[in-house]
């Protein structure tokens, strides 16, 4: 009897050839000619820069955003061989042939590539047709903004794929949760979810805003899990546990993972160490490390310091002082103590240094073994080249009248004794006993005589303060702000007591070897709070624009122009397809509201199904255009066009959907539907025929004549480069 023998091993293949297609037909549109131009293209001489800054691993602070963006370009440069050497100083400059451009223009083309897949995929996922999602890729493959922004060293389109990746993977993970809760898709899907959410903030703190509506909606399915009484109490907690551990705790340890890579990598000092406190510039090799290397850990009587304002701003600056006198009267007629004149220098000078003395002896050095100064010691400060006293009485100060003068003590032989004893106040101590330590403490030195503190006001003095800083005594001195604290940045132990001895001594670098290192977290807290507090002055530029604007397509942004031809790129969109999706957007709501209406009335329009289907696509698509869209108007910073991405790709989305619902649901005769195939097949003709209108301004390529250019500028705000003969 013959026996049917199996294969031991089968492997079966499951092709979307669709997916695949969509996929080349991305690859194709954003990877053309994707050298060209071998030059300069707009913000590409912002993110070049940080570039080279990896490549040659020195730190740098990027108050736009989080550093994985920058890392991932880095990581093309690196994979291309560069190594740094580009100036990187103006638009249009030409790259050098050491510069490989297809490398570092590599990633963001095959980040925008595959959202084209991606965005098939989610709408399909939302429980729309194939048809719906092959419509939706269409309207993101031919759209203009989208291609002009991929293909250049940028990180929008990084950041819109790791968006979408987000909205597909969080779909998939419902879809399982009605499936196979706790399967290996759910928790993969899940897991997926929280890496994408991260990745996305990663890249651009934009990217936090579709985060918030993806917790929001996973916050309401949870609700209404907990409402689920076929779940035991046991079930119920570990789903809540799953979503705590995947949505919170891996996006927040992954978020620290993308600053640890930075700082690992970004070991040496760089341009903008400044901004950081001592302490953080002390844990680079070079700057500040080379000079402070060797100081003494622990501020002791006798102590030759320089003593630098925590708060930064609008400079950072040290305690200083100069043989100049205050006036003895003000513009405003107000009368000064006519004192020597200190103030906050934004330069290294020797006149930043101080000497901490024991107001109980009269030695200016330290003894031995050093008598170290804890939290809470008395102290005298002594300016090191003109021996005077730090002091402070109660006499307004010269710019902040409500404010004491600090000074340094002259005696004229006249009723104003001297107030020079000042108690140390060590803000970040862990316990009362704790030493002031060099770099690592920030204090605040509060005059016992009035309660006062010292503090940096920030305002510059006039021509007779030589435009140097005002430092004041805060008499509300219980209160905490940067501006209050200072922190040892130059020590040496003292051993002259001769004054030219002394000033010697206070040229001379010191000897005695202290290491001292930031842990991790102390380092990513403060360049946190750097990123999020050192913005950049909102300056306007010529292609700035409002959000407004975006809406309608009103502003275009000219990346580059041929030096000699009138080659260009512009950032413009189709317009087609923004008019078509600001046009979905007004219908969708309408629509809602619309069967919000019925349904009130006890009408019932639609199956229970796609009701809840159509409320999914309006929570992810006009949600996300919303949360990414909305926020900017509120903002006060200069904004460009390509902020508006990836609210646009939201839009785009929600689109098919609407289109479908609307052949299905709402058209009820083969007429009316056969009428709006055929006018869909006219819109969509229509897309595809702007897209390749503007090909030339998206592609930089071919140079049109200025009768050709004048033809394309159907706005007159957008500003398309003719130039004149």
């Amino acid at each position: 009897m013959p026996v049917s023998l199996k294969p031991p091993f089968v492997v079966t293949l499951d092709i979307n050839l669709l997916l695949v297609a969509l996929t080349i037909l991305g690859l194709l549109t954003r990877l053309w000619s994707l050298s060209h131009p071998p030059a300069v293209v707009f913000d590409e001489v912002y993110y070049g820069q940080f570039i080279s800054l990896y490549m040659k691993r020195i730190f740098f602070l990027d108050d736009s955003g989080p550093p994985l963006g920058h890392m991932l370009l880095a990581l093309g440069g690196y994979l291309g061989g560069f190594d740094g050497n580009f100036a990187w100083n103006r638009i249009g400059a030409e790259y050098s042939s050491n510069v490989p451009v297809w490398s570092l223009r590599l990633l963001p083309a095959i980040s925008g590539a595959l959202c084209v897949p991606l965005t098939y995929q989610i709408v399909v996922e939302l429980g729309f047709s194939a048809r719906a999602g092959l419509v939706a890729s269409i309207l993101l493959l031919f759209e203009n903004a989208l291609i002009t922004q991929s293909r250049l060293i940028l990180l929008e389109s990084v950041l819109i794929f790791f968006i979408l990746l987000a909205l597909l993977s969080f779909i998939k993970f419902c879809h399982s949760q009605e499936n196979s809760p706790f399967s290996i898709f759910w928790w993969f899907w899940l897991l997926l979810t929280g890496v994408s959410c991260a990745l996305a903030v990663g890249v651009k703190y934009m990217g936090l805003f579709s985060y918030l509506l993806i917790l929001v909606i996973a916050a309401i399915h949870t609700w209404q899990l907990i409402g689920d009484r076929t779940l035991s109490n046991v079930s119920l907690l570990f789903h809540l546990l799953a979503r705590g551990f995947s949505l919170l705790l891996v996006p927040a340890a992954l978020y620290l993972g993308i600053f640890y890579i930075h700082l690992s990598l970004l070991i040496r000092s760089g341009p903008h160490d400044h901004i950081m406190s001592s302490a953080f510039q002390a844990s680079l090799e070079g700057g500040l490390s080379r000079i402070t290397q060797g100081q003494p850990l622990e501020v002791a009587y006798g102590s030759q310091i320089t003593l630098r304002n925590t708060l930064g701003k609008p400079v950072p600056c040290w305690l200083h002082s100069h043989k100049n006198t205050y006036p003895v009267r003000y513009e405003g007629g107000r009368g000064s103590s006519h004192q020597q004149q200190v103030t906050c220098y934004p330069y290294k000078d020797v006149n930043n240094w101080w000497i901490v003395k024991d107001p109980a002896r009269q030695e200016m050095v330290v003894g031995s073994p050093p008598r170290a100064i804890h939290h809470g010691d008395t102290i005298q400060l002594v300016h090191g080249m003109t021996t005077r006293f730090l002091n402070t009485h109660d006499v307004a100060a010269a710019l902040s009248p409500y404010s004491q003068e600090i000074s340094c003590y002259i005696d004229y032989n006249i009723s104003m004794p001297a107030q020079t004893l000042w108690r140390v106040e060590i803000v970040n101590r862990e316990s009362d006993t704790d030493t002031w330590k060099n770099i690592l403490s920030e204090v605040k030195l509060v005059h016992v005589n009035t309660s006062a503190a010292l503090k940096l006001s920030g305002a510059a003095l006039p021509d007779w303060g030589f435009r140097q800083l005002e430092v004041v005594g805060e008499k509300l001195s219980k209160s905490y702000h940067q501006s209050l604290v200072w922190n040892v940045e130059e020590h040496r132990y003292g051993r002259s007591q001769e004054q030219s001895e002394l000033e010697q001594e206070l040229h001379s670098p010191t000897q005695v070897d202290v290491a001292r290192n930031l842990s991790f977290m102390a380092r990513f807290w403060e360049l946190q709070w750097k990123m999020l507090t050192m913005r950049s002055e909102s300056t306007e530029h010529k292609y700035s624009s409002s959000p407004l604007d975006w809406l309608t397509l009103d502003t275009s942004i000219a990346y580059w122009l041929h030096p000699k031809t009138t080659a260009q790129i512009q950032l413009l969109g189709n317009p087609v397809i923004w008019y078509s999706a600001n046009a979905g957007a007004l219908l969708y709501s309408a629509l809602l509201l619309f069967y919000l209406l019925r349904q009130q009335r006890a009408i019932y329009d639609i199956p229970s199904d796609m009701w809840q289907t159509l409320q999914l696509t309006g929570a992810v698509c006009l949600g996300g255009w919303a949360v990414n869209y909305l926020p900017f108007i509120a903002m006060e910073k200069t904004l460009f066009l390509y902020h508006y991405l990836p609210a646009l790709t939201y839009l785009i989305l929600l689109l098919p959907p609407l289109l479908e619902h609307t052949y299905q649901h709402l058209l009820r005769s083969e007429v009316m539907r056969n009428t709006f195939s055929a006018l869909l097949v006219v819109w969509m003709s229509s897309v595809f025929l702007t897209y390749r209108r503007l090909c030339p301004l998206t592609y930089g390529d071919p140079p049109l004549s200025p009768a050709e250019l004048k033809g394309l500028r159907w706005k007159d705000n957008w500003d398309i480069l003719i130039r004149k003969r």
